[in-house]
């Protein structure tokens, strides 16, 4: 078990932010199409988080054209680039899985803003 382990250690990434449930990102994706490699943006809110270790993957959801889209994403993918948080979210749950069902306004996560004495939160 220790060989295992040990290679798992070295395939886990530790250049990625740490990431929260609630939080805005932007995951820059390295697309291949044909002998060419792009970035691409999914941009969204982190509904959820599973697992550890290599195994550790996050959901990402937004809306695109009206549709809901999610993408499970591995954390320790080399097909991610880099991970930018936009805005950190105030929520009281460990998934987001109710974010599903509504639309609009009341789909919308609290921003925490983060100052030297306490947390703020504003909409």
């Amino acid at each position: 078990m220790d060989i295992i382990k040990a290679i798992e250690q070295e395939q886990i990434r530790n250049d990625l932010p740490h990431l929260e449930i609630g939080d805005y990102v932007k995951v820059y994706l390295k697309v291949k199409e044909g002998n060419r490699e792009r970035l691409q943006v999914f941009e969204g809110t982190v509904i959820a988080k599973k697992g550890e270790g290599l195994k550790e993957t996050f959901t990402v959801r937004r809306i695109s054209y009206g549709v809901g889209v999610e993408r499970v994403i591995p954390v320790n993918s080399p097909r991610i680039d880099r991970i930018e948080v936009v805005r950190k979210g105030k929520v009281r749950r460990a998934k987001l899985y109710y974010l599903r069902k509504r639309v609009g306004k009341s789909a919308k996560v609290k921003e925490k803003l983060v100052s030297k004495n306490k947390a703020v939160e504003t909409e």
